[in-house]
């Protein structure tokens, strides 16, 4: 569900100038202070992360928004279904339980990655892994957004919906994460949690587990795999430092090559019979249908240009083959959910 632009923590960083760190900030200052290095230890502070900068990294709100979306396009095309507006109370209040509970996920994610993290250049400076965030304090935040999430979702919307969330969390804590040491099946393993959140909506507004509801958890499953070889092969050499078990991490590098463009390539080709089942199914009609195949075409457009890193898998060039196919992915998921939603069949009640 989910293995990822501009960082969020940084739209925070020198926030209030000091961190609220108390304890540590205040003994390096004085030990500091007293070998006459005050100027430079008041430099360093203020190129610091704020906490609040601190916990928007460490709750990883990008990809918690992505959640967020996709669950919301589950509840209104669930309530359509229903015959009434999704436009109510009921959303919101399922989508702060999702955030909540998707928020914990991450930070329990980072206290168990926060080693590996730190091996790795474009994580060493999350919080957990630098250092700014105790083992404890993650915990603790994270297992409190994950239970109080639960009980809300539970109370607010039926108790399938939280037991789908909570499952959610586990798999992606206590199964996929474990799993990225050991195994590069953690990718096929992780995609599962990944793709509950629009059927969680779906239930949150429906109350069961129903065909439509599959179809977007099928959706977001197969969208997936593109996403995140693309995403594996540009950070492939970091993530192996970081040991982390990926195709693209397999060696040699020609077999990680041909293994991640033979799965790209596969579930990019199947994203489009499988975005089209929404139609077959009658959640939306055929103005949909054009645009998932335009989209669904495009998507695989692009994967079959990414398979051009055959040539030279070492070189510069893949990268960049594999950031662009990350753009594609990251802007396809969107305008598919917004077709969908704007040819959803139904009647609003606003």
């Amino acid at each position: 569900m989910c293995s990822k632009g501009i960082e969020w923590a940084k739209l925070w960083v020198g926030v209030g100038g000091v961190r609220l760190a108390g304890v540590a900030v205040t003994a390096t200052s004085s030990v500091r202070g007293r070998a006459g290095s005050g100027v430079e230890t008041r430099a360093e502070l203020a190129t610091q992360p704020s906490l609040v900068a601190d916990y928007l990294e460490l709750l990883k709100l990008r990809v918690s928004t992505m959640v967020v979306i996709t669950a919301a396009a589950g509840f209104y095309l669930g309530s359509l279904k229903s015959g009434i507006s999704p436009f109510q109370a009921g959303m919101a209040q399922t989508l702060v339980g999702i955030a909540m509970v998707t928020c914990g996920s991450s930070a329990l994610n980072q206290a168990l990655e926060r080693r590996s993290d730190a091996h790795m250049r474009r994580t060493a400076q999350r919080p957990m892994a630098a250092g700014r965030i105790s083992l404890a304090h993650g915990l603790l935040l994270g297992f409190a957004a994950v239970f109080l999430g639960t009980l809300y979702l539970v109370w607010q919307t039926n108790l399938l919906t939280g037991t789908l969330t909570l499952l959610t969390a586990t798999g992606y804590v206590g199964i996929y994460t474990p799993l990225k040491r050991i195994t590069s099946v953690n990718t096929f393993i992780g995609a599962f949690p990944g793709a509950l959140p629009p059927l969680i909506g779906w239930t949150a507004a429906r109350g069961v587990i129903e065909w439509p509801g599959v179809a977007l958890f099928a959706i977001l499953f197969v969208w997936q795999f593109p996403h995140f070889m693309a995403i594996g092969w540009m950070y492939r050499e970091e993530y192996r430092h970081g040991g982390i078990r990926l195709t693209a991490t397999q060696q040699p590098i020609g077999d990680a090559a041909r293994n991640t463009v033979v799965q790209a390539l596969f579930y990019a080709a199947a994203m489009i019979p499988v975005s089209l089942w929404p139609t077959w199914l009658g959640v939306t009609g055929m103005c949909y249908s054009v645009v998932a195949m335009v989209l669904g075409l495009g998507y695989l457009g692009y994967t079959v240009r990414f398979a051009r890193m055959l040539r030279d898998p070492a070189g510069a060039a893949s990268r960049g083959l594999a950031r662009d196919l990350l753009k594609a992915s990251v802007v396809y998921l969107p305008l598919l959910l917004g077709a969908m939603i704007l040819n959803a069949k139904g009647r609003l009640f606003f």
